[in-house]
């Protein structure tokens, strides 16, 4: 008998279920039982036209599909789900990968009902995996086409297909492809837009299958009513799009999309400034500058939960503020923070030669280590995959753009900055929540990994030349 898809099982629920399910979506943070929060909390308030989902929230649960059992966390799948059934005229989609089958339903319902659907995906998912050869896969493309044949719930992208929604990638412009297209948004009619952290994908929303433990990567998405912020998000994917796919090679991605300044809309009365990237190096309005001139704005406090941070002048300026008085927290994803090439190292005043043994030009490790620099305890096989900072309790800078070259030179991105009080105590409380628990300072990894490498390089040697610009941009 065929998988019944999880789609299907969402309508065939009980009703106390669905209304479960909708009463925690609308309420953004629901309350859950003793059991899983140790009490409950009142929902935090959110700024008009805004809302905010975290995946591994406490203070609510949903009934995982992959596993079958609740879990705590908001269905980030649901609210992506929500949105797509609204649209009546057309959805656009740019998102690195879609690998969940119901999203690809309901994108197939609507396509079938009249509505425009349009999808851009990048170049390394946009076939699919069930027509694809392990043996002709790289080591982590074939783990993932084993879990996501594991899960039993079908092929994203062979839907899309089989409905005729149209799709393309960011070879669409005849190139082999822009470094990443890492977007992760949504448009509905004109009106709705979805962004955040999360790619579309079972690893990154709710967990992996077969590993009972994991709960996703940890990661959030925004929903925003607003028909000026859908324009600016709507004119992107337009250049995504070109005329569409087996036409002209008019799509433009990566540098030739020519990205410009930030941009500014007003949503119900809350301050969005949006820039897309990438950018030139020599371009001043690139995110990497961006960044550096929005933290710079920081008086007391800075609140930083980050996937990869691999921008030299981002932690230059971090050590400025520090100097200034601010109080700075970053949390790192385990995985990336000891790696040779990245910032956090400098925070914590270590230097690590890279595997051919050396050091990174222009490396700055600080003199006096960072108190608060820590990774947070997570299962085996979750990051941390947000990309937020949190400045002085007011403004929240988010989105796709992790905080490295590549992001800012080579791969579409998002990067948003939202001046609101209100969503920067959500965002707080999830630095907070991570924070418990998290492992300060030189953890035993880390210690692990110095030790190891004072063995093999000794000091290490300063890294030079091309080599020096092209190692810290390999990691996306």
């Amino acid at each position: 008998m065929a998988p019944v898809s999880f789609l299907t099982r969402l309508q065939q629920a009980p009703r106390p279920l669905t209304t479960l399910t909708a009463a925690l979506l609308l309420a953004g943070c629901g309350p859950a039982p003793a059991a899983l929060s140790g009490g409950s909390t009142k929902a935090l308030p959110l700024p008009p036209g805004i809302r905010v989902a975290f995946n591994h929230r406490g203070e609510s649960r949903y009934r995982s599909p992959i596993s079958g059992q609740w879990r705590q966390g908001d269905d980030l799948e649901a609210l992506v789900l929500e949105s797509i059934r609204e649209a009546r005229r057309q959805i656009l989609v740019a998102v690195q990968e879609l690998s969940l089958p119901a999203v690809a339903e309901a994108l197939a319902e609507r396509h079938r009902r009249g509505v425009q659907v349009r999808v851009v995906l990048e170049n390394l998912y946009s076939a699919p995996w069930s027509q694809q050869h392990p043996v002709d896969l790289p080591p982590h493309q074939r783990q993932r086409q084993q879990q996501l044949a594991a899960l039993g719930q079908g092929d994203a992208v062979a839907v899309l297909q089989r409905a005729g929604v149209p799709l393309l990638d960011d070879t669409a412009d005849g190139s082999r492809g822009s470094g990443l297209m890492h977007h992760k948004f949504l448009v509905v009619d004109g009106r709705v837009v979805v962004t955040g952290s999360a790619n579309f994908s079972p690893s990154c929303i709710h967990g992996d299958a077969g590993a009972p433990s994991t709960r996703g990567n940890v990661n959030h998405l925004l929903r925003f009513e607003s028909p000026a912020l859908a324009d600016v998000f709507a004119a992107e994917f337009a250049r995504l799009w070109g005329d569409g796919p087996g036409r002209e090679p008019d799509s433009r991605f990566g540098i030739a999309k020519e990205s410009g300044p930030a941009q500014v809309v007003d949503v119900a009365g809350t301050t969005v400034e949006v820039l897309f990237a990438p950018h030139r190096r020599r371009d001043p309005n690139h995110g990497l500058a961006w960044l550096e001139s929005r933290l710079a704005g920081a008086r007391r406090r800075l609140d930083l939960a980050l996937f990869v941070f691999s921008g030299q002048n981002l932690a230059d300026r971090l050590q400025d503020l520090h100097a200034r008085g601010v109080k700075i927290r970053l949390l790192a994803d385990p995985g990336f923070a000891n790696r040779a090439f990245s910032e956090t190292l400098d925070l914590l005043g270590v230097t690590l030669p890279d595997q051919d043994c050396k050091i990174e030009a222009g490396n700055r490790a600080w003199d006096t280590p960072l108190e608060g620099v820590g990774t947070p305890q997570l299962a085996r096989g979750d990051k941390l995959h947000h990309k937020f900072a949190v400045i002085d309790g007011r403004d929240v800078i988010t989105g796709s753009f992790n905080w490295s070259p590549s992001a800012a030179h080579q791969n579409d991105e998002t990067l948003l900055l939202i001046r609101s009080p209100l969503l920067a105590r959500h965002f707080e409380a999830e630095i907070n929540r991570l924070w418990r628990g998290a492992e300060l300072g030189i953890g035993g990894r880390l210690a692990r990994r110095m030790e190891q490498q004072r063995r093999t390089c000794g000091s290490g040697r300063e890294r030079t030349g091309a080599a020096a610009m092209a190692a810290p941009t390999t990691i996306r």
